[in-house]
């Protein structure tokens, strides 16, 4: 490799899309456990329009570069690396800088794209995939034979969650803003338009009142109440986010009790080397054999070039998505 600079998109300070800008840098080295990707192309995710608009900052000591997801070739690796090699085509959770013509990745968050799959797709795979697996299979306990509820059902993460929990044998419900969206996923679950009805009610009547086993949520605190009445014995809340609110006024303890029921959530950003290590495994088990037989691959909404960064988070921001934006780099 004789290049020795790239290009990188930065945040030039908080606000909308136009506060996006490239920059001319030296490309990044791999330190002993790292492997550096040549980036053919990155998705984008909600941590990265929230990093944007100034809510959600790195880590201290983290690149502000914005990019949680990359897929490309390798193109050098470090001291201590066994896995892969230079011209592997892989993909990865990033822990930033993903919106760049080069990045590296931890060693133990990349995997191998799986033969049929193009980069296009892998990298729309590694921040969804991975924040379902944690949140949805690992701390919600999902399994085979139960129900789960999908709060933001058209969303990259939604798409993921439930085509996984379709592969893995759960049934599923999702909750999603309009009826073209309600169409847009009638392929892959019961899809209820929470703006024209009561997504409790419909469930209810569907269950004959018993509800569901597993809810991943990104509302929050609007809710909650519904969440909780939904839930089945032992059932499980799992936040992710709380894009309707974050302190609900009243919580019904006693229900919670009665029921045995467990409320948890989890960020991707503030888990540690060893806990992201964890989920790679699971994924590499479970996951990655329903994606090398073309299963539960990403639903693509709309690719932008690399110059196009703009229109592209324009378009996230919209919210009519379904599934993910992902940008070609090279």
């Amino acid at each position: 490799m004789t290049q020795n600079t790239m290009q990188q998109i930065i945040i030039t300070e908080p606000g909308g899309p136009e506060k996006l800008a490239y920059e001319t840098v030296a490309i990044p080295e791999p330190q002993a456990n790292e492997v550096l990707v040549k980036v053919h192309a990155f998705g984008l995710n909600r941590p990265d329009i929230l990093q944007r608009q100034g809510l959600y900052p790195m880590p201290k000591g983290v690149t502000p570069v914005p990019g949680l997801e990359v897929a490309g070739e390798v193109v050098a690796v470090g001291a201590d690396v066994s896995q892969f090699k230079v011209g592997d085509a892989v993909c990865g959770l990033t822990n930033g800088g993903g919106y760049a013509e080069y990045c590296v990745v931890p060693e133990s968050q990349t995997l191998t794209i799986p033969t049929g799959v193009s980069f296009v797709q892998a990298a729309a795979i590694p921040e969804t995939f991975f924040t379902v697996w944690a949140n949805v299979f690992q701390m919600g306990k999902a399994k085979a034979g139960e129900t789960a509820l999908i709060h933001g059902g058209t969303s990259g993460i939604g798409t993921t969650a439930l085509m996984l929990c379709n592969a893995l044998g759960l049934k599923t419900f999702a909750t999603v803003g309009s009826d073209e969206k309600v169409q847009a996923i009638s392929h892959l679950t019961t899809a209820i338009n929470y703006k024209t009805q009561d997504f409790e009610q419909v469930i209810n009547a569907a269950t004959d009142n018993a509800g569901v086993d597993v809810i991943l949520d990104i509302v929050g605190a609007p809710y909650l109440e519904r969440n909780l009445n939904l839930l089945r014995r032992d059932g499980r809340l799992v936040y992710i986010a709380f894009l309707g609110g974050a302190k609900a006024k009243e919580v019904k303890l006693g229900q919670i009790m009665m029921k045995r029921l467990t409320i948890t959530g989890s960020t991707m950003r503030a888990r540690n080397t060893a806990e992201k290590a964890e989920i790679t495994k699971g994924l590499q088990e479970i996951v990655w054999p329903l994606l090398a037989k073309g299963e539960c691959l990403p639903m693509i909404y709309k690719t932008f070039q690399f110059d196009q960064i703009q229109q592209a988070h324009a378009e996230m921001d919209t919210g009519e998505h379904v599934g993910k934006v992902v940008v070609e780099v090279i």
